[in-house]
């Protein structure tokens, strides 16, 4: 037995198929467009329909990590609750089924012209569309390439005992097979891998159906740990959601072997006249289909438990925006007013990200840095939602007074989203500084100081006369963003004067001058919305 030759072909096999899977998921999700992650956060109001937004995203994109990993992204961004994400999660174990009733099809005689073909439209086709649809069937084609690889490298194992003697030991030990699948998968990472090489010796007849059972609801296990890596750092809202990902698989592969008898004999009556490959792809759908029926009741009760394990305080502010109502829209003065509201909330949010930056910036503090960004992701969420919701407002008819108003809206959103912006360009120097051990000098560092708690207080009175419309606020803010103005030409001077004494560095020079710039220009836009609320 060429025990070279296997591994060649196995560990190459493996690739090939791991490669096509990628690649036709990457040309999905090209061709889908980048709305898989709008999709996901605008439409899971609900448990049910988040399940089925986890099934369609997952069948487009063609991986169940991904859909997950996009789902603690959404949570650990404050988009999505915990309820929903649970939702989301149990639907991308549906979804990720397909890759198994894909692999079922037998067509591995057929993979290199399908290659040939999506070669063709990759390579002799200009059109973006075509390019996508030609790497869609290039890594279709290159998923049966790698199956075939696979399963000509392990024939030779059947003649081996010891093999033969392990599989006759899985099917008597299902623990065993729970085990062998759930660490298996752990290595490869990819639940659609395993699953693809479980189908393919099965169909060399390496391993019946009762011994295969097993290392597939393994599987499920061992795919959940790409999400509890996805999240190591992220918030506890995020953790919790890769918890109820382990303990939804956990649970369900562990009664599913329980019942592992009835199972079997439901999949060999529901895939009487199929092959085991197939076999094999009716058991994977009917076990996560079947787990998600159990747990979708539970919810709640999953999301207490894992708030219950995983301590730790989360803020349950809610990213979506409250006060846009689209049934005020029939009274456009109304739907104005909520707009307003909504603004206010939005600028309180770009405040926070602003002080959570610039405490990140002289703490040191990687912790406030996380926060700053979540809130800033926040901030260009509800941009978007309140421009698009002040342009119906404009389609239903204004007053002129209203729709010099409503262009002052505009004008205001974009000033408070800008604020956000200049809070990230905070954190990335502050990141800089940090990742590079740069310290600035004790004048320096003062400086910045009270640069930051004058743009601070500019930021803060703008808000209170937005809210409020305070013309007194609005007057001070001109007053602090004049001071914003001569504190950078002063600095600035400063600078210049410490280079020349060579008492600071080129790389700490660069960041001072930055974040003077930063903040000067967050007074800008804090004069920009004083000036609104003077004229208006």
């Amino acid at each position: 037995m060429d025990w070279q030759e296997i591994l060649f072909k196995f560990v190459g096999g493996l690739g090939i198929f791991l490669f096509g899977i990628k690649y036709m998921s990457d040309g999905l999700q090209k061709s889908a467009g980048d709305k898989m992650r709008g999709i996901l956060e605008k439409y899971t109001s609900n448990p049910i329909l988040g399940v089925l937004v986890g099934i369609v995203v997952t069948i487009l994109i063609q991986t169940s990590t991904g859909t997950t990993v996009m789902a603690i992204g959404l949570v650990n961004a404050g988009l999505m609750t915990l309820r929903q994400a649970i939702g989301v999660v149990m639907g991308a174990n549906i979804g990720t089924t397909m890759t198994a009733f894909i692999v079922g099809i037998k067509i591995e005689e057929y993979a290199l012209p399908i290659i040939a073909i999506g070669a063709f439209f990759l390579f002799f086709l200009s059109k973006k569309k075509y390019q996508y649809f030609g790497q869609i069937v290039f890594g279709f084609g290159t998923l049966f390439l790698g199956l075939s690889t696979m399963g000509g490298g392990l024939k030779p194992l059947r003649e081996l005992p010891a093999f033969t003697d392990f599989m006759v030991d899985l099917s008597h030990q299902p623990v065993l097979g729970l085990i062998v699948g759930t660490v298996f998968t752990m290595i490869v990472q990819s639940s659609s891998a395993t699953i693809g090489i479980l189908q393919t010796i099965a169909d060399e007849g390496m391993i019946n159906l009762k011994a295969a059972l097993p290392i597939l609801f393994g599987d499920n296990i061992g795919t959940t740990i790409t999400a509890v890596l996805a999240s190591i750092g992220a918030s506890v809202a995020a953790k919790r959601t890769a918890l109820v990902h382990v303990i939804f698989n956990v649970v369900g592969a562990t009664l599913f072997t329980l019942l592992l008898v009835p199972v079997l004999n439901l999949v060999l009556w529901l895939g009487e006249d199929v092959n085991i490959r197939m076999q094999i792809a009716y058991a994977h759908g009917m076990f996560n289909t079947l787990n998600t029926l159990i747990f979708l009741p539970l919810i709640p009760v999953l999301a207490w438990i894992v708030t219950k394990l995983i301590r730790g305080k989360t803020e349950e502010l809610q990213f979506k925006a409250i006060y846009l109502d689209d049934r005020l829209l029939a009274t456009p003065a109304m739907a104005l007013s909520q707009a307003q509201h909504e603004i206010v909330r939005m600028g309180q949010f770009a405040h926070q990200s602003l002080q959570d930056a610039t405490a990140c910036f002289i703490n040191k503090d990687n912790k406030s840095a996380e926060t700053a960004l979540q809130k800033e992701e926040l901030v260009n969420e509800l941009n978007r939602k309140i421009t698009d919701y002040i342009m119906k407002i404009h389609q239903k008819g204004l007053s002129p007074g209203e729709s010099e108003k409503a262009t002052g809206w505009f004008q205001t959103v974009s000033d408070l989203e800008r604020i956000g912006d200049h809070a990230e360009n905070i954190v990335e120097l502050a990141e800089f500084r940090m990742t590079n051990k740069l310290d600035l000098s004790a004048d320096a560092e003062g400086e910045l100081k009270e640069m930051m708690s004058v743009a601070d207080q500019a930021v803060t009175k703008a808000l209170i006369a937005l809210e409020h419309h305070d013309t007194e606020a609005a007057t001070e803010v001109l007053s602090l963003e004049a001071r914003l103005d001569e504190l950078e030409a002063e600095y600035r001077k400063n600078h210049i004067q410490r280079l020349n004494q060579n008492m600071c560095s080129g790389g700490t020079g660069t960041i001072y001058l930055d974040l003077l710039t930063n903040l000067e220009r967050i007074g800008d836009h804090s004069k920009n919305i004083a000036q609104f609320i003077l004229w208006k």
